[in-house]
C-alpha cells in the first residue's frame, strides 16, 4: 500500500499539472470547450437582441426620411458635402429615428397589446428586455446629440427641440386627431437638420422641402391609420380616420399629396434645381396617383404595398434625380 506521504505528493503533483499544463489535459480541454460554447451562445443572444430591436423599431422605414436629408445636404453644399459632414448627418438621423421609435414602443405597450396589427411587438419586447430597450433608447439619444454637436454649434443648439418633437409624437394620439401631422413634422426635421449641418445657418429652402415632407408623411400615415380605426375607437385613441371616417380621410390624404407635388415644384425656385429634378417630381406625382388607386374605402388589403413599397420608391427616386440634377447643372 502507498503511504500517506506518497499519496499526498501525487495529489500535489497532479494539482500543479492541472494548473500549469491544463492546455494538454483532456478534462481541462473539455471545460474550455464548454466555456467557449457558453461565450458563443452569449454573443449569439446579444446579436439576436440587436436584430430584434431593429425589427421592433422597423429600421427599414428609415428609408422615408433618409433620402430627404441627403437631398438637402447636397443642395446646401451645392454638390458633394464633406464626407465627415455627410456621415454625421446620416448618423444623427439614424440615431434620432431609432431613439424615437424605441421610445414609442416602450410607452405604447398597453395599446400595442390590444391591437391585432401590433401585438407581435410585445413578444419582441420580452425577448429584448425592457431594461435593454431603455438602454438602447438613451444611448441613441446621447449619440444623436453627439453627432449634432460634432456638426456645428447651431445643430447642437436645436437638437433638444428635435428630440422634443420626435418624443412628443408618441403621446399625440392620446389627445389629438392630428397626430399624423406631428409625425410629418418629425420626419420634416431631417432636411432642415441636414441643411443646418452643412451650412451652420438657417435658410428658407429647407423649410420648403420640409413642408413637402410633412404633408407627404401625414398623407400616407392617414392611409395607414385607416386599418386601425376599430382599435382606436375601442382604445379611445384619436386619429383623422376616427374623426372623419375612412372615405373622407382618403380624400384628405389625396388633397395633401396634390399639395406635396406643388410644393416640390416650388422648391425648384428656392434652389438651382433644374429639369432632371422636375422630371423626378412628375414621377412622384404619378406614383402618388398609383398609391391612392391601391386603397379603397371598402378594400384596405393593399395598404402595406401603398405605405411602404410605393413611398419607399418615391423617396429614393426623388433623392437620386436630385443628386443627378446637382451634378449636371450645379
Amino acid at each position: 500500500m502507498l503511504s500517506y506521504t506518497t499519496v499526498n505528493r501525487q495529489f500535489r503533483i497532479k494539482l500543479i499539472y492541472r494548473v500549469y499544463f491544463k492546455s494538454i489535459d483532456p478534462e481541462i480541454k473539455m471545460d474550455n470547450t464548454k466555456d467557449k460554447e457558453s461565450t458563443i451562445t452569449a454573443e449569439q443572444n446579444k446579436l439576436s437582441r440587436f436584430y430584434t430591436i431593429f425589427k421592433l423599431i422597423k429600421f427599414s422605414h428609415t428609408i422615408f426620411s433618409f433620402p430627404f436629408a441627403v437631398m438637402s445636404a447636397f443642395v446646401a453644399a451645392g454638390g458633394m458635402p464633406e464626407i465627415r459632414q455627410l456621415l454625421l448627418i446620416i448618423g444623427a438621423l439614424v440615431m434620432a429615428r431609432s431613439c424615437a421609435m424605441s421610445f414609442n414602443r416602450l410607452i405604447d405597450t398597453k395599446y400595442d397589446i390590444s391591437n391585432p396589427r401590433t401585438a407581435y411587438r410585445i413578444q419582441l419586447q420580452k425577448h429584448i428586455g425592457k431594461t435593454n430597450l431603455w438602454f438602447f433608447t438613451i444611448s441613441c439619444t446621447i449619440l444623436f446629440i453627439v453627432c449634432a454637436g460634432m456638426l456645428n454649434r447651431l445643430s447642437l443648439i436645436i437638437s433638444p427641440f428635435a428630440l422634443l418633437v420626435i418624443f412628443g409624437y408618441s403621446y399625440t394620439k392620446r389627445f389629438t386627431n392630428f397626430s399624423h401631422l406631428v409625425l410629418g413634422l418629425s420626419l420634416s426635421l431631417s432636411p432642415i437638420g441636414a441643411w443646418i449641418g452643412v451650412t451652420g445657418e438657417i435658410a428658407l429652402a429647407p423649410f420648403i422641402l420640409a413642408f413637402a415632407v410633412l404633408l407627404w408623411t401625414a398623407g400616407f400615415d392617414i392611409i395607414y391609420a385607416c386599418q386601425d380605426l376599430q382599435h382606436d375607437i375601442k382604445a379611445k385613441l384619436h386619429s383623422i380616420p376616427k374623426m372623419m371616417g375612412i372615405k373622407s380621410s382618403l380624400l384628405l390624404s389625396s388633397v395633401l399629396h396634390v399639395l406635396v407635388v406643388i410644393i416640390l415644384i416650388l422648391f425648384m425656385y428656392f434652389t438651382r434645381l433644374n429639369y432632371v429634378y422636375f422630371g423626378g417630381v412628375v414621377f412622384v406625382g404619378i406614383m402618388l396617383v398609383y398609391e391612392h388607386s391601391l386603397v379603397k374605402p371598402d378594400d384596405l388589403s393593399k395598404i402595406n404595398l401603398a405605405f411602404f413599397t410605393v413611398n419607399g420608391i418615391i423617396s429614393m427616386i426623388l433623392m437620386v434625380v436630385t443628386l443627378v440634377d446637382i451634378f449636371i447643372f450645379y
